[in-house]
């Protein structure tokens, strides 16, 4: 493994280890260079003199470097060392998908939705570079602080042509289709059976099959049906529920044909939850799947250790020849459903030709009278509501809602509800959808606000009122959550003109920034650090210390490195230098050398001395001090003393000793 602080090709400097994988460890980096961090995944040194495992890595780079996409985490370099190889990749801040499950538990209809179109967006232009992901999860999906989601780890994925090809990793057994556990065919549809299982675990917060090893898993995928969404989360919508059974069909030939197909029926899920709108094509005869023993022990070669949530490598094998993915109990039961579905025809059928003859009378009516079956939900009158209302109102029935389109009107106030189809007291089946009229306001047709909605509703209401939507913006915002529409040009009650373009401005959220360490420097550069990295000062208090300079900074209210969102204020606190005291300068006079000495080094103060000749004081003992005593002086000061010798010796006996 790498270390921080080490430099690959002289250019890429590790800062730390943020993840391992079943090939690979991955570490944020720093491009001196670009100026700019990077995401590298270094293959682990076990592989590195398996020739086959360095030519998957290295597909990896070329077929992932080919893809350019908003929702598709971008390759920039590839190289390898005399020690390893490795792949440079972009830098996402964020969490993956996973993570962000594990947290939340459950998520949200609309939240679900919002991810799993930017993963298709994604997948889709995968799709059409003929690249195949074939191991979509949540632990590959990133979603980074300002709300976009993007894809990553083409790990397992290669460039797919028109010929038949065999899965060649089975990828992660808790989201592979039927088709990779069995080592079938694979292709785009492979990866809508794992983005539909993604969806599952989005709003129920687990996956539809575990088991305690990898291979009951891989089985149950094949062979067992799986538990609608609605269980775990009564209040799915139906037209989500229906998505995602629809794209964990067990035939590839009964999901969707594409992404792009899946996103349509997102995007009108949005706008009709409730609408029971998808089609799931009807079971075709074929024959029948059951496991046998050896492919049973295939999909344990395939799973290696047997564990469940491990990412392990298969061998090639032979293309599967089975046909069908009906089990034996669902073939019954389909078998039954047809013979009944025949006859409810037929009678049908003798019916309507009976009273077409006049054969059959009912309660001695005459032949032309009809009986209308009143079983259903009695449409009622939205008109003059705002769509929200008539949301509400309609929802509460069973019924959904759609704009059919924006019309002008002198009778109806702008945003209130024109027409509806089918009208009011019409009795339709429950998930029923109306089909709305909205006015746009008197003659001169005003544009609406789009503030508050999604991203999604904004652009349905440009479309259904024959306006063109502009290229997105988007802003980092505090107070608008992510994927909501923050503003819009032309503004809201603007007259609509044709051809008119709608430019939307979306909330990234609020922007994180890492804050930087501005401890030991001045004030004036602290401010300036923490205003560059979009942060505020706080407020500024001062305090004495002993090891940081005075005008330094001592302290930051948040530590260095901690992720914080853009315009949080920091506190600082500023050296005063060392704190200064002050004492009183004691009596020294007449005391001795060493009660003097001994007496100032208590109070913290120094002491030198001269000597002079003294009548009056003992030889040793202090004639004078400066300062004076009772003055008050620094701690740390020195007092200057001076000592008596004694007497001055008198010219006489200076001559007596002479002569001597």
């Amino acid at each position: 493994m790498l270390s921080e602080g080490m430099y690959i090709a002289e250019r890429y400097e590790i800062i730390e280890k943020i993840g391992t994988g079943g090939m690979s460890y991955v570490y944020k980096a720093k491009d001196h260079t670009l100026g700019r961090f990077v995401a590298i995944k270094v293959l682990k040194s076990e592989f590195a003199n398996d020739a086959g495992f360095l030519a998957k890595f290295r597909s990896e780079a070329q077929s992932a470097a080919a893809l350019s996409h908003p929702n598709i985490v971008n390759i920039y370099d590839v190289g390898q060392t005399s020690e390893f190889n490795y792949i440079v990749m972009e830098y996402i801040e964020g969490i993956t998908l996973k993570t962000y499950i594990e947290k939340k538990g459950q998520l949200s209809f609309k939240e679900a939705v919002s991810i799993a179109i930017q993963v298709a967006k994604g997948i889709e232009d995968a799709h059409k570079h003929h690249v195949i992901h074939r191991d979509i999860k949540p632990q590959n999906i990133m979603i980074s602080t300002d709300g976009k989601v993007k894809v990553t780890d083409f790990g397992i994925a290669r460039a797919a042509s028109s010929e038949t090809i065999n899965s060649e990793v089975m990828g992660s057994v808790h989201y592979i289709s039927p088709e990779q556990a069995r080592n079938g065919f694979v292709d785009g549809k492979s990866d809508v059976y794992s983005l539909g299982i993604v969806m599952y675990e989005m709003v129920t917060g687990r996956v539809p099959f575990d088991a305690d090893n990898a291979v009951a898993v891989a089985v149950s995928h094949i062979q067992d049906e799986i538990i609608s969404p609605s269980a775990y989360a009564p209040s799915l919508p139906v037209s989500m529920e229906g998505i995602i059974m629809k794209c964990c069909q067990k035939s590839p030939d009964k999901r969707y044909q594409s992404m792009d197909e899946l996103m349509t029926d997102l995007k009108k899920a949005l706008i009709s939850p409730d609408e029971n709108f998808v089609v799931i094509p009807s079971p075709i005869a074929g024959k029948t799947v059951v496991m046998g023993a050896g492919e049973v022990d295939e999909i344990k070669n395939m799973t290696s250790s047997g564990e469940p949530d491990e990412d392990t490598e298969g061998e090639d094998d032979e293309e599967d020849e089975d046909d069908g993915f009906l089990n034996p109990k669902m073939e019954k039961i389909v078998t039954i459903l047809g013979i009944v579905v025949v006859i409810v025809i037929f009678g049908i059928l003798v019916f309507l030709g009976g009273n077409l003859l006049g054969i059959w009378k009912f309660g001695g009516s005459s032949s032309s009278e009809t009986t209308e079956d009143e079983t259903g939900i009695i449409v009622p009158d939205v008109t003059n509501m705002t769509y929200e209302e008539a949301l509400e109102t309609l929802n509460e029935l069973g019924l959904g809602i759609k704009i059919s389109s924006y019309e002008t009107s002198d009778e109806y106030d702008a945003e209130k509800i024109i027409s509806q189809d089918p009208e009011s007291g019409d009795v339709v089946d429950e998930n029923t959808t109306i089909y709305v009229v909205i006015s746009s306001g008197g003659e001169e047709s005003l544009l609406p606000s789009f503030a508050g909605e999604t991203e999604e509703e904004a652009l349905a209401k440009i479309e259904a009122l024959g306006l063109t939507a502009g290229t997105t913006n988007y802003e980092y915002s505090s107070s608008v959550d992510a994927g909501i529409v923050i503003s819009q040009t032309p503004d809201a009650g603007s007259s609509i003109t044709e051809g008119m373009t709608v430019t939307l401005t979306i909330s990234r959220g609020a922007q994180l920034v890492s804050v930087p360490s501005v401890v030991g420097e001045t004030e004036e550069s602290a401010r300036n650090k923490l205003t560059s990295y979009g942060l505020t000062i706080g407020s500024v208090s001062s305090s004495y210390s002993d090891s940081v300079a005075e005008g330094k900074v001592i302290s930051q209210s948040i530590s260095s490195g901690k992720q914080v969102e853009s315009g949080t204020s920091v506190d600082l606190v500023i050296s005063l230098g060392k704190k200064t005291e002050y004492v009183t300068v004691p009596s020294l006079t007449g005391k001795s050398l060493s009660y003097a000495q001994e007496a100032l080094a208590n109070l913290g103060l120094g002491c030198t001395y001269t000597e002079e000749y003294s009548d009056s004081v003992e030889v040793g003992n202090v004639i004078s001090q400066s300062p004076k005593s009772g003055k008050s002086v620094e701690q740390g000061s020195t007092v200057s003393i001076v000592i008596s010798k004694g007497p001055e010796p008198s010219d006489e006996s200076d001559d007596t000793l002479e002569e001597e």
